[in-house]
């Protein structure tokens, strides 16, 4: 059985990027690969510019393994010790580093605790600690919010854009298709080991021809009678909490108005917010459409769409 194949991918530095993929894509085997914890039948790899393995450059990778483990019987102040020992770190400079993460993962209350009585998001935390506190330049990160709660998916999150700040390329395997879309530069999606799409978010959820009208003060039967004579528009069902139809990407808003789908230009566009207007419609906003990155990713896995 072939894990990866013909796979041919590279990242530039100072990017955060995103690998995705179903389970058993081989995002993890890539990861042991760029790692030198499992070995390639062919092919090669080169990590911050040395092959996979170098001392020199693992000195300067921070790692989160998916389902870490950490000695039970250690508290989380003691294993951030041991691992600042195992980069080098001085002992001012490791005491220094480890004050400071933990009371940036919100765990300084927690720090002598033994890790055993750690809950899941807590050890993702103390994980995320581990992982930067040799600042590293490059930070590989596999299901780096697995069990974390919302506010700790935030927190987590703008713990990476501070890394990214600071300079570090950041490599992130995640089912969590919002945070990369929220987090990422470039992102690649796997599936059965081969290379479906690589790309800049930005492009890969670019605006189609098509926006989003949220109207309001519509006399019953007015938006009806209005689409059926404008090519193009249809009336959406209201979203209700929680998002806007059709996927209009994170961060969007939810009005309780009624919302009206217009595939077209810009002249469309005018054209629709005329007739509208006539009828004595209230517009209240107007949004391109988007795919969100969870559309590209389900046309890309069912419908085999190119790279």
């Amino acid at each position: 059985m072939v894990a990866l194949a013909g796979l041919d991918l590279r990242v530039p530095a100072g990017q955060t990027f995103g690998l995705l993929g179903p389970n058993g894509a081989g995002k993890t085997t890539l990861v042991k690969l760029l790692l030198a914890i499992a070995f390639p039948t062919s092919g090669r790899a080169k990590v911050l510019d040395r092959p996979p393995g170098n001392v020199r450059a693992k000195a300067r990778i921070g790692y989160l393994p998916e389902n870490h483990r950490y000695p039970p019987h250690l508290t989380g102040e003691q294993v951030l010790h041991h691992f600042g020992r195992l980069s080098g770190l001085a002992r001012e400079e490791r005491s220094r580093r480890v004050t400071t993460l933990l009371r940036r993962v919100r765990m300084e209350e927690w720090s002598g605790v033994r890790v055993h009585k750690y809950s899941k998001g807590m050890m993702q935390r103390l994980g995320m600690a581990q992982a930067i506190l040799n600042e590293p330049e490059l930070l590989i990160l596999d299901e780096p919010t697995d069990g974390v709660d919302p506010i700790g998916r935030r927190e987590i999150r703008d713990l990476l854009l501070e890394q990214r700040e600071r300079g570090a390329t950041i490599f992130l395997n995640s089912h969590l298709l919002s945070e990369v879309e929220r987090l990422c530069d470039r992102v690649a999606i796997l599936k059965d080991g081969v290379l479906r799409r690589e790309g800049r978010v930005e492009d890969l959820t670019r605006a189609k021809s098509a926006f989003q009208i949220e109207v309001r003060s519509a006399s019953p039967g007015v938006l009806e009678a209005v689409a059926a004579r404008v090519p193009g528009l249809t009336v959406a069902e209201n979203p209700g909490p929680g998002g806007l139809p059709g996927g209009a990407g994170p961060g969007a808003t939810s009005f309780r108005g009624t919302w009206l789908e217009l595939s077209g230009d810009v002249p469309a566009l005018n054209g629709a917010i005329d007739a509208l207007r006539r009828q004595g419609v209230e517009i209240a906003s107007i949004q391109p459409r988007r795919d969100s990155l969870e559309d590209v990713f389900v046309r890309v896995l069912e419908e085999g769409e190119p790279q």
